[in-house]
């Protein structure tokens, strides 16, 4: 299975989510911001990193760069799709998410391991995981607090679209401790901790972050 990794000017990850794909079973395909054509890729990730320096808004220029509009067109007709961090950013930006990622509510970098909650498991994403388990991932964010219209975080929890929730304690503000969110029909999903930075021993804090992965690999295989 061919998944793509967007790089955008500032991408700091996207090498590591490439490693992530292909630990998982998959071929990793690199991808540049200013191309028209997504390659035939059965699955794309938006990595973590500053893109364009986080100017203007996080994520708000690289959400108009010339690829994301083939991402949104696919993501549309059901393409699977996973924004981490930045990427998260971007997809909000880019309107195939609801919220909004802003600066943390104690105005600091936040980067440590952190515990998450998985709420959905159905999603193309975390069918790897089992629904109330509990994860350790790293977080690493300047603007990672998820904000929303009260309606709109009633709408998220009434449709069972909050994916992941912080547990332990919440590292930025995040409204109702929601770490990531999915679309209507569970393909595109974002979150702000990084689970490309736990699928080795080695690196740690732990391997939970690979089910990420090999859930879209899955998915893909399953039609």
């Amino acid at each position: 299975m061919r998944i793509g990794v967007i790089t955008f000017p500032g991408s700091l990850d996207d090498v590591d989510a490439a490693r992530a794909v292909r630990l998982a079973g998959g071929e990793p395909v690199v991808l540049w911001h200013a191309d028209h054509d997504l390659a035939g890729v059965d699955a794309v990730v938006l990595p973590g990193g500053f893109s364009y320096g986080d100017y203007l808004r996080a994520g708000a220029i690289a959400a108009r760069a010339p690829l994301m509009r083939e991402v949104v067109d696919r993501a549309h007709a059901g393409l699977p799709v996973l924004g981490i961090c930045n990427g998260f950013q971007v997809l909000c930006e880019a309107g195939l998410l609801p919220g909004a990622l802003t600066r943390n509510g104690h105005l600091h970098f936040r980067n440590r391991d952190q515990a998450l909650l998985v709420e959905r498991a159905d999603t193309a994403w975390t069918s790897s995981y089992a629904e109330g388990q509990t994860i350790v991932v790293p977080v690493k964010n300047g603007e990672g607090r998820y904000v929303a219209a009260p309606a709109e975080l009633d709408r998220l929890e009434a449709e069972g679209r909050v994916v992941v929730r912080y547990a332990g304690g919440n590292p930025n503000g995040s409204a109702r401790d929601i770490a990531g969110v999915c679309s209507a029909d569970g393909r595109v999903v974002g979150l702000m901790p990084h689970p490309e930075h736990a699928v080795e021993d080695l690196t740690g804090p732990s391997t939970d972050g690979l089910g990420f992965f090999t859930s879209v690999l899955q998915q893909v295989v399953a039609g």
